[in-house]
């Protein structure tokens, strides 16, 4: 008996860390005031295929299923097909509308470090904002996230419409925008030779080959020597990122957030600016997230093509993450207080636990019937602090016998003022 390739069951400190992680990205959306939503796992086939979805690559790695009505249907992929189906499911909500969400997603793809075929996404997105507002607060937020993780990253972004006018400006034809894109976001991986063999492998024009080597040779290819040297500052993909990144150096983040003239990420609905993150340190070679403006999705899902919903989202790795952090440390609030009834006491146990744990205190009961040496051994090599003592005296005054296992001190009390001196000392929060 063995899990899929590619899947994971987590437990014990890996599973506090990973929460941790998980309520430290909930605490920042709420934050920056995204609603919570939840989406189907389980989609019609028709849906996650369409020429409006993920593309070709990404559909080779789709887990299709049949059900007993005969229906096509498949797990998805990512969080933003089925998001964009509840928006176009959903008239009547309000925009702007901003969302966030954590859930398990699916792919049938190679499995290396940080990348899995069971995996958790932690998405925001927000519908409503035409404008480069919306980038640069999931910018801001995206940094804050690995602020608080203690990660230093940098966020690389650009404009896939910016980059289809320069393609359009050396030659590329318009049918081949997409697939050059594709190669030239490779570039990390392959190598500049990796990308223009792959170029010519698609059959390009040797001249547009040519032109395509002399743009990622560039010296410094800012976005303003990209601009400036094919002439095409006035066009609106350099309008749209002029603008953005107008605003990323009025917030100071330009530090982390880095114009790159070859990224374009590789599902083919973007439709303006991405991003990507990576470890600033380069020991991990993996993205850490990304997304971008993806405007025409919802509209094309209603049948209305003519209508489009502006909409930008971003895409926390978890998996990813949780390489990063795997040797980091992690203090947990554990077990505070165990019980141990000292004879026929158990119903005065359960009732005292419960009291214990309305005023959210982490309690285990100890009903194991070692020897009490034993039991408080335990609860020392567990770190726990507090253990209650429950005996047919204690029973009959009403009152708990509490051992601090710290201060080596023990106190009879009711279990009101036991609760108080437990919430005393109880620790505030944990840390990475």
């Amino acid at each position: 008996m063995q899990n899929v390739k590619g899947t994971y069951d987590f437990f014990g400190t890996e599973q506090a860390l990973r929460k941790k992680v998980q309520t430290t990205l909930q605490e920042i959306f709420e934050l920056y005031d995204f609603d919570s939503m939840d989406c189907t796992i389980l989609n019609e086939l028709d849906l996650l295929t369409s020429k409006y979805a993920g593309g070709d690559d990404i559909l080779k790695e789709m887990y299709q299923l049949t059900d007993q009505g005969s229906r096509k249907l498949g797990l998805r992929y990512d969080l933003t097909i089925p998001f964009a189906k509840v928006i176009a499911l959903n008239p009547g909500i309000e925009f702007p509308y901003k969302r966030y969400e954590m859930g398990k997603v699916f792919r049938d793809g190679p499995v290396k470090r940080g990348r899995l075929r069971e995996f958790l996404q932690c998405d925001v997105d927000v519908v409503g904002i035409a404008g480069p507002e919306a980038e640069a607060e999931l910018m801001q937020l995206a940094v804050e996230v690995f602020k608080r993780l203690e990660i230093p990253i940098t966020l690389r972004w650009n404009n896939r419409r910016f980059l289809s006018e320069v393609l359009e400006s050396i030659g590329v034809p318009s049918a081949e925008f997409l697939s050059v894109m594709l190669t030239l976001d490779k570039i990390e991986k392959i190598g500049n030779v990796g990308v223009i063999k792959e170029l010519v492998s698609k059959g390009l024009d040797p001249q547009v080959t040519d032109a395509i080597n002399e743009l990622i040779q560039l010296d410094n290819p800012t976005f303003e020597n990209v601009a400036r040297k094919y002439a095409i500052q006035e066009s609106l993909g350099a309008q749209e990122a002029q603008s953005l990144q107008d605003i990323i150096q009025k917030l100071g983040l330009e530090q982390v957030c880095q114009f790159d003239p070859f990224l374009s990420r590789g599902l083919s609905f973007y439709t303006g600016t991405v991003y990507e993150i990576f470890d600033a340190s380069k020991s991990f070679s993996s993205s850490l997230g990304g997304g971008g403006r993806y405007d025409a999705i919802i509209g094309q899902l209603v049948g209305r093509d003519d209508i489009q919903f502006p909409t930008v989202g971003i895409s926390f790795g978890m998996e990813s993450i949780m390489e990063m952090l795997e040797n980091r440390p992690i203090q947990t609030q554990g077990t505070l207080v165990t019980v141990i009834p000292i004879g026929d006491t158990n119903t005065e146990v359960l009732k005292s636990a419960a009291m214990l744990r309305a005023s959210g205190i982490r309690t285990s009961i100890d009903t194991s019937k070692r020897k009490l040496k034993k039991s408080l051994a335990t609860a020392s090599t567990k770190g726990i602090r507090y253990v209650m003592l429950i005996g047919e005296n204690e029973e009959s005054l009403g009152k708990v016998r509490l051992k601090d296992m710290i201060e080596m001190t023990e106190m009879v009390l009711t279990i009101q003022e036991a609760i108080s001196v437990i919430s005393s000392t109880r620790p505030q929060s944990s840390n990475y």
